[in-house]
């Protein structure tokens, strides 16, 4: 039986790139928290590599700022395992270590760390280096305006519009129709849906996600206009990524 969720308001949240930082240094780990929160991203930190390894299972975000040296389970144990599995093969990763010798840095970027940074760094830089990284592998997540067929999302406006006609969405509709669009043809259970558009922390029913997709599908579409939503039986929905296309 699914576990009653209280639904709380988390305001664009969901749409932000998820950034895990995986740092045993307390005072470092929450000046990176604070500079990441204010450039829009979503923050988890952990402080042992045992504990990463757990989050990163559970949910893959989509950056991992990762200290060399952890209790538990080090930086460049974590960093190998993520490139030898599927799922994390191609997971950006920015190492941050106190080793500054060219033989550390070029050990770190063997394992298969996108990026690498020695301590003390400039904050500046390294949220340069995290934009830049994930705007080469998560273009979508950046992006001002989704695109598909004769439906468009701006999230800068907040509008989303099917032609030439402006669709009045709520908050959480949009935020729906927002995470379905960053990944078409992708398939999300429900219980996917509520951990990226309600977030982790909500306590809401996974009946839920039915009613506001019901919502979503009557504001998108109109008399015959093709509903851009797919309903995978026994599974859950995905964005149609056949829609618009010939």
């Amino acid at each position: 039986m699914n576990q009653a969720r209280k639904e709380i308001p988390r305001s664009n949240a969901a749409s932000a790139p998820r950034i895990l930082v995986v740092e045993d240094e307390s005072d470092l780990a929450l000046l990176l928290a604070y500079n990441l929160e204010a450039e829009g991203y979503v923050v988890e930190s952990v402080e042992r590599g045992d504990e990463a390894e757990l989050r990163l299972a559970e949910s893959a975000p989509d950056l991992v700022i990762l200290d060399w040296m952890l209790p538990g389970v080090s930086g460049l144990e974590i960093c190998r395992r993520l490139r030898a599995r599927e799922n994390t093969r191609t997971l950006p990763v920015i190492m941050v270590t106190a080793r500054g010798e060219e033989a550390e840095r070029v050990r770190g970027l063997s394992v298969g760390a996108d990026d690498y940074v020695v301590k003390p760094f400039s904050v500046p830089e390294l949220m340069a280096r995290v934009r830049a990284l994930l705007r080469r592998s998560r273009p979508e997540r950046i992006a001002d305006r989704l695109n598909a067929g004769d439906l468009d999302l701006d999230r800068e406006t907040r509008r989303v519009r099917r032609g030439s006609r402006d669709i009045h969405l709520g908050p959480t509709e949009f935020r729906l129709l927002e995470y379905l669009l960053e990944k078409p043809g992708r398939v999300f259970s429900r219980a996917q849906l509520l951990d990226g558009v309600w977030g982790q922390a909500a306590e809401i029913d996974e009946r839920t996600v039915d009613v506001h997709v019901g919502r979503l599908r009557k504001a998108l579409s109109r008399g015959r206009e093709r509903d851009p939503i797919r309903t995978v039986r026994g599974t859950g929905y995905a964005f149609d990524e056949t829609f618009g296309k010939p």
